[in-house]
C-alpha cells in the first residue's frame, strides 16, 4: 500500500473533521487553511468520501462538511481502501483486489510469501484504528513539546 497525496489530504481533512466532531459542519475553507490543502483539490476529495458515506455536507452560507458517523466507527482501512484501492503491495496477495502475478508458481513464491505478511500486518494496522483514535494521537503529539533539530555540520 502506498498512500498518495490525495489520501493523505483525505485523512488530514477527516482529522479536521473528527476533532470537530461536536460541531454542526466544518467550513472547508477552514479545513483547508489548517492544513494546507488546496481548496479545489480538498473539494474533490471530499466529494469522494461523500460518495463513500464518510463525511456528509450541507450547502448554503452556514454551510461546510461534518463526518456521518461517529469518528469512533470510522477506520483508517475504510478510508484507504475506498481511496487508494488495496492494502496489499503486490495486487496477487490482496483480498480483495487480487490479480494474478506473473511468478511460475504463485503458490510457492518466497516473495508473495513475504508480501503477504506485509499485508496481513498493514491490514491488522489500519482495520484496528479508528479516526477517534488517530484524533487522540493528533491531540497527545501537539501537547507534546516540539523536538528540536539537531544539525552537525
Amino acid at each position: 500500500m502506498k498512500l498518495s497525496l490525495r489520501g493523505e489530504y483525505a485523512l488530514r481533512a477527516l482529522l479536521v473533521l473528527g476533532t470537530n466532531y461536536s460541531e454542526a459542519v466544518v467550513r472547508i475553507q477552514t479545513i483547508s487553511e489548517q492544513q494546507k490543502i488546496p481548496k479545489r483539490f480538498l473539494e474533490q476529495i471530499l466529494n469522494d468520501l461523500k460518495s463513500a458515506q464518510v463525511v456528509e455536507s450541507k450547502r448554503g452560507v452556514a454551510g461546510g462538511y461534518r463526518l456521518s458517523r461517529p469518528p469512533e466507527e470510522i477506520t483508517l482501512a475504510v478510508i484507504i481502501r475506498h481511496l487508494e484501492g488495496a492494502l496489499a503491495p503486490v495486487s496477487c496477495v490482496s483480498e480483495r483486489f487480487y490479480e494474478k502475478c506473473s511468478c511460475p508458481d504463485e503458490a510457492r513464491c518466497a516473495i508473495r510469501s513475504v508480501m503477504k505478511e506485509v499485508r496481513d500486518a498493514t491490514v491488522k494496522i489500519v482495520e484496528r484504528v479508528t479516526l477517534a483514535e488517530l484524533c487522540d494521537r493528533a491531540r497527545k503529539l501537539q501537547s507534546e513539546p516540539a523536538s528540536l533539530l539537531d544539525y552537525v555540520i
